[in-house]
C-alpha cells in the first residue's frame, strides 16, 4: 500500500524558511511528476509547485524566486525549501506522486496528510 508522509511544517516568523519533505512509502513501479498543493479554509486549493521525474520545475507567481521544489529519485521524496516566508503562505500543505504500481499498471495520484504551514506577520 502506498503512502506519501510529510514533515517540516510548523509556525515560522515572517521572513523565515521553512523545509517541507514528502516520503513515498510502499512498493511502486514508477513515480512520475511530484509536487505540493496548499489549502486555506474558505479558498480554492492550489498548486503550489511540481516536479517531474526528469527535474523540471513549475512554480505558481506568488512563490516563483523564494521556493524551491526538489526530488531525490533514490529515497522516493520530494521536498520543497521556503524562503522569505510570508504571511500569504500560511496554509495546509499537501504533497501528492503520480504513481505507476506496476510494469503494466495505471497511473494514480496519491496525496500526503498535509502540514501546517504558520507563518506569523
Amino acid at each position: 500500500q502506498v503512502q506519501l508522509v510529510e514533515s517540516g511544517g510548523g509556525l515560522v516568523q515572517a521572513g523565515g524558511s521553512l523545509r517541507l519533505s514528502c516520503a513515498v512509502s510502499g512498493s511502486t513501479f514508477s513515480i512520475y511528476a511530484m509536487g505540493w498543493d496548499r489549502q486555506v479554509p474558505g479558498k480554492q486549493r492550489e498548486l503550489v509547485a511540481s516536479v517531474s521525474s526528469t527535474g523540471g520545475t513549475n512554480y505558481i507567481d506568488s512563490v516563483n524566486g523564494r521556493f524551491t521544489i526538489s526530488r531525490d529519485n533514490a529515497k522516493k521524496e520530494c521536498y520543497l525549501q521556503m524562503n522569505s516566508l510570508k504571511h500569504d503562505d500560511t496554509a495546509v500543505y499537501y504533497c501528492y506522486a503520480t504513481i505507476q504500481l506496476a510494469r503494466y499498471g495505471g497511473v494514480t495520484t496519491y496525496w500526503g496528510q498535509g502540514t501546517q504551514v504558520t507563518v506569523s506577520s
